[in-house]
């Protein structure tokens, strides 16, 4: 897999939810100084609705990291949520020219990124049927030549719901921010960091994870055993999940999908390039107005289905990914410019790393998906029953985790085979 992806010391700075360091046998004590003490999120007033403009920008970011992404031939996963909450309190921490750049490729402002992001949060769902947590968290060293600035830690509190710590960059620190992001996906991103370079003064850690049933789950009677055709030709039996009873259609120029519902307002996309298109070709057509296109004027019909039953992670450091885009000031030692995130004697502080991972299982009884990043800070988504619409999954194709609500992919994949 290639080491890079949208996106090393500030950990995917998607500043993972509440800190409380329940770790299997780790709890990280009195060597973490607690420094949102006195620094607790203010009230903003009431919570803005989300708006459909920032819902399309933010589906427009998810389509074009993943083609920056996507390796052909291989299984891709990434969540463009994860790396835009991130990247977006890295962005608060950012001034001049390496702003420009980070609001650039993120599609908006930074004070809109805000605002956006804490109506989304705001309005996550909570029932028994379907889960869907964010967490995020701040990681800096203690060593005194770094110095935090309080304005900094008090909007990402504000917006994101960010605690942060001040701890000793060191081997114990590395295993509780591993454990962390464990804990905050379920065990399925079981680890995220490998080491802390000498020059790493902060991580920013978002961690997501979703659990949801099928609106309608799949029998026993509706697995049956069927070959998929890998990208190379090569043919896998495997189990596939047959329905008949699937009622959103979707087709465009290169492609014909379905949607298929979750209990709640999520669903799981599929899009299955037509003869003659591959999975490339097809993820190079995709935009994000052609997403919000197609999601949004599906064909109401009988549609009968059958998809693989899959499991896959993937792992991926976006630096140079993120460059490409269009911000390569941020990453630039020399040049990047995050002086509202604080200071340090030791050099200018810039961003080193964003190493994400991610992990989806898709089975009979619903799905289960998790990802988290991290950005390393470093100083110097009417009923036919006649003449059904057929979509067989029995060889590569692209899919997607999306809010019915907005239309907005927070998870995106390609499965060019099924292990």
């Amino acid at each position: 897999m290639r080491r890079i992806k949208i996106p090393a010391v500030i950990i995917s700075m998607m500043l993972v939810f509440a800190i409380l360091f329940n770790f299997t046998g780790c709890v990280l004590k009195a060597q973490a100084a607690d420094l949102m003490e006195g620094i607790e999120a203010e009230d903003l007033g009431e919570v803005p609705p989300l708006l459909n403009k920032d819902a399309a920008i933010a589906t427009d970011f998810a389509i074009r990291l993943f083609r920056a992404c996507n390796e052909s031939g291989k299984n891709t996963l990434i969540s463009p949520l994860s790396v835009m909450i991130a990247l977006a309190m890295t962005a608060n921490g950012a001034v001049g020219q390496t702003k420009t750049q980070m609001e650039t490729v993120l599609g908006m402002s930074t004070d809109d990124l805000n605002s956006y992001f804490r109506s989304y949060m705001n309005a996550l769902p909570s029932s028994e049927k379907v889960k869907f947590s964010l967490a995020n968290s701040i990681w800096f060293t203690s060593d005194e030549r770094f110095t935090v600035n309080k304005s900094f830690l008090q909007t990402n509190a504000n917006y994101y719901g960010a605690d942060a710590y001040k701890v000793p960059f060191d081997n114990t620190t590395l295993k509780a921010i591993n454990d962390w992001v464990k804990d905050k996906t379920d065990g399925m991103i079981p680890e995220i960091l490998d080491k802390i370079p000498a020059d790493a003064i902060m991580y920013l850690v978002n961690a997501l994870a979703f659990e949801a049933e099928w609106a309608n789950t799949y029998t026993n009677e509706q697995i049956t055993k069927q070959e998929f055709t890998q990208s190379d030709g090569t043919k896998q039996t495997v189990d596939f999940m047959f329905s008949n009873t699937e009622r959103y259609y979707l087709e465009d120029e290169k492609a014909t999908g379905f949607i298929k519902n979750y209990v709640g307002h999520y669903a799981f996309v599929a899009m299955l390039p037509k003869n003659g298109v591959t999975v490339d070709e097809y993820i190079s057509y995709l935009d994000g107005q052609k997403i919000n296109n197609l999601l949004s004027n599906p064909v109401i019909t009988h549609v009968v289905t059958l998809m693989p039953k899959f499991e896959t992670e993937y792992s991926t450091e976006m630096s140079e990914i993120l460059k490409a885009m269009g911000m390569p000031i941020a990453f630039s030692s020399g040049s990047a410019d995050f002086s509202n995130l604080g200071r340090s004697s030791a050099g200018n502080i810039y961003i080193g790393r964003v190493i994400h991972k991610t992990f989806i299982s898709v089975a009979e009884k619903g799905t289960k998906a998790g990802a988290a990043t991290v950005i390393e800070m470093r100083d110097e988504a009417a009923y036919e029953p006649m003449n059904p619409k057929e979509v067989y999954l029995t060889r590569p194709f692209v899919y997607m985790l999306i809010d019915t609500e907005t239309n907005v992919p927070f998870f995106i994949g390609t499965l060019n085979s099924v292990k």
